[in-house]
């Protein structure tokens, strides 16, 4: 019997999005000027106001009302009829010293000389059970219907930046949710339904502004995005979508001043849009230290290597730590039945086991995860993305400038397919 899945994704105009992006940009800048720093940030915004709260233990000093504002105003929160605009919203910061009890279980590591005595003296960030997820769907390995929404607000994205005068009533907050049904051996067949909702300027008449803004997202937005599609799942978009379009009419009010934005609190739209599973805990406003998020980047590494590789079609990767604890409680794998070698699932998980290193510093290591890489990630999924080389520049607060070349995603790059092949002589 068919079935139906769905996911959903959120701009970087959405209000959880901008506390996400704020908390990166902080943690970015932590890394770039002393990259031992240890940071839980969290951000919280509402109607002219950003509340700054958290703790850090660093060698540096930040101006962090300054790259809040940078954050909002790269968003698009430019004008005071957003209430919310980055020049003019109140930002109070209670960032404090790190708990000494929670970091010595952790920076034990920095005492130690070679590789392996800081692997073994690092320590969990916290306990916890962290989740990866890959699967054949779409050449990212990612889930299709959580990917298809990613591109629908991303192409929303860069026509407001880009393209203005082609849709130029969009306003930074926005929202997308993709249906697929699925076959019972789990093969996309069709796309079912399409919702979005995009913040805009306002209309002399709700009639005309329904009317043109589902013409121009069916007309302007699916079209590109199809394109970028493979023939295969071109073939999805049939003349049977059922699209829903601003289905609650006007969307005038929106990003912080409609609704209150926490960091952390879109972490499926992060990660798999449901698909797999998700441990509970957040990524963004922390330092890899925190195995919520190195360990999440992790296992998604191990579950793309592992269906790149050919050694399964799709495969949930677990991976669980005890705080103050290097080694890793647990490493659990499910390849849902799509293995390609005669092993079970536990056998597949010890081999996995003696290829990957799961110590939290090994993981920072592997990955470089002591950079300023974060910001990219705090919009449009964690997971997916492309792995590449950039330069960035950050400013201190005295003036100061620093230009870094950093690598971005590397626990989407597949490095370790040769060595998976070889383990499981595929």
């Amino acid at each position: 019997m068919p079935y139906l899945f769905t996911s959903e994704s959120v701009s970087e105009g959405h209000p959880d999005k901008v506390a996400d992006q704020i908390s990166d940009a902080l943690i970015d800048n932590f890394m770039a000027w002393d990259p031992s720093s240890k940071v839980a940030c969290e951000t919280l915004v509402t109607t002219g106001q950003v509340v700054l709260a958290g703790e850090v233990k660093t060698n540096t000093y930040l101006d962090v009302q300054k790259i809040a504002r940078e954050v909002i105003r790269k968003i698009g929160y430019t004008k005071s009829e957003y209430m919310f605009e980055a020049n003019s919203c109140g930002i109070l910061s209670a960032i404090h010293d790190q708990s000494a009890d929670i970091n010595q279980g952790v920076d034990r590591a920095a005492l130690s000389e070679d590789f392996e005595s800081k692997a073994n003296a690092q320590g969990a960030g916290d306990q916890g059970m962290m989740f990866g997820y890959a699967t054949r769907e779409t050449e990212n390995y990612m889930p299709l219907a959580l990917d298809l929404a990613h591109k629908i607000l991303k192409e929303l994205s860069h026509i407001r930046n880009h393209e203005s005068g082609l849709i130029p009533y969009l306003r930074p907050d926005a929202k997308s949710q993709v249906t697929i049904e699925y076959s019972d051996d789990n093969v996309p067949q069709r796309i079912d339904t399409i919702v979005v909702s995009t913040q805009h300027d306002d209309f002399a008449s709700e009639a005309e502004m329904l009317e043109k803004i589902k013409s121009d997202i069916i007309s302007f937005v699916i079209p590109r995005v199809k394109a970028t599609l493979s023939e295969e799942l071109q073939a999805l978009f049939t003349e049977d979508i059922t699209y829903y379009i601003n289905p609650t009419g006007k969307f005038v009010i929106g990003g912080p001043h409609g609704d209150t934005g926490l960091t952390g609190r879109k972490i499926i739209v992060d990660t798999y849009g449901g698909k797999g599973a998700h441990g509970g805990g957040a990524f963004s406003g922390k330092d890899p230290s925190k195995v919520d998020r190195s360990a999440a980047y992790a296992t998604r590494h191990i579950a793309k290597n592992m269906v790149a590789s050919g050694l399964c079609d799709e495969v949930l990767v677990q991976v669980s730590y005890a705080i103050g604890v290097a080694k890793p409680c647990g490493l659990f794998i499910d390849t849902k039945g799509t293995a390609k070698v005669d092993l079970t699932d536990g056998q597949i998980a010890r081999e996995i086991e003696k290829i990957f290193d799961m110590r939290p510093y090994a993981i920072e290591e592997r990955l470089k995860l002591r950079n300023p890489i974060y910001s990219e990630t705090a919009a449009y999924g964690h997971m997916g993305r492309v792995n590449e080389v950039v330069t960035k520049t950050f400013k201190g607060a005295d003036g100061t400038e620093k230009v870094l070349e950093v690598e971005l995603f590397t626990w989407e790059k597949l490095d370790y397919v040769d060595a998976i092949k070889t383990a499981f002589s595929i």
